[in-house]
């Protein structure tokens, strides 16, 4: 059976059950503490998002054998045995089971390196609409070092308008959520999916390269897919409707369009271009 997918998997796959297997009695403290370790590493199912102690059991020789949920009778995880490059076409396609695999069943850190690269992305593409709105012909050193804290500015404020939509989405699904599963709302989990899921900014550069003479038309279905996918990501991760899952998005664009109406009226936005991608009005 292949496995080109268990690369990324997270550690502690196996369980009890195979490690006292055809071995006879076994020391009552070590069957529990080999429980309890099964127990605390909890994974999920990709079909009904149920609770799963293990994805497929190691038996000896590389032979595996890929758990089956108790609750829908299917795999809990077929994208183990997948190449990398077809489970990201699926999360491409915004399938659930796709990010339920990369959110609760692969062990990614590169959420923080993700974020700074992708609001890199957007500070470049704002400052390059600010020096194509204002070109200069002076070279002075002067100019070049003022064109560079250009770039740190709008990397600043990129960064602050993707915070207000963040905090915009957590503030609304903390209200709005029943207070018997508040407990339960995991926001670090959730900001992680959120990052993840916005790695469609990552295409504003080919954008700009490729597509000069539709750059305001890339840049909204960009806006689009990059919102789809955290659309997907907020609701794979919590699990709630769509509706919920719908206003949580419309409340972090309510919160991020009041920060950038604040920069334009304090003239720190980079112009009517940029104006385009950031309008919301999809």
């Amino acid at each position: 059976m292949g496995t080109g997918g268990r690369s990324g998997l997270r550690p502690g796959k196996g369980n009890a059950e195979g490690v006292t297997a055809g071995k006879g009695k076994t020391d009552e403290a070590t069957v529990t503490s080999i429980t309890a370790a099964s127990a605390s590493c909890q994974y999920r199912c990709i079909e009904c998002n149920q609770e799963a102690k293990e994805l497929y059991r190691d038996y000896n020789h590389g032979v595996l054998k890929i758990t089956i949920c108790k609750s829908c009778q299917k795999p809990v995880d077929k994208y183990i045995e997948y190449d990398p490059v077809i489970i990201l076409i699926n999360a491409i396609l915004c399938k659930a089971q796709a990010y339920r695999h990369i959110l609760f069943n692969t062990k990614i850190n590169m959420h923080g390196k993700l974020c700074v690269f992708c609001l890199l992305c957007e500070a470049y593409l704002r400052w390059w609409q600010l020096q194509d709105s204002s070109r200069s012909i002076d070279p002075d050193d002067f100019i070049r070092y003022a064109k560079e804290w250009d770039f740190y500015r709008m990397f600043a404020i990129a960064s602050l308008e993707q915070t207000a939509y963040f905090i915009g989405i957590f503030t609304f699904l903390w209200i709005e959520r029943p207070i018997k599963v508040k407990e339960k709302l995991n926001f670090t989990l959730l900001l992680k999916a959120l990052l993840l899921s916005s790695y469609g900014k990552l295409l504003l550069i080919p954008a700009v390269i490729w597509e000069h003479d539709y750059t305001p038309l890339c840049l909204r279905l960009i806006k689009v897919f990059v919102l789809t996918s955290n659309f997907q990501a907020i609701r794979v991760t919590l699990n709630i409707n769509r509706k919920l899952t719908f206003l949580a998005i419309l409340s972090g664009l309510l919160v991020e369009s009041t920060m950038v109406y604040f920069f334009q009226r304090m003239e720190w936005a980079v112009g009517s271009d940029c104006a385009i991608y950031k309008s919301q009005d999809f």
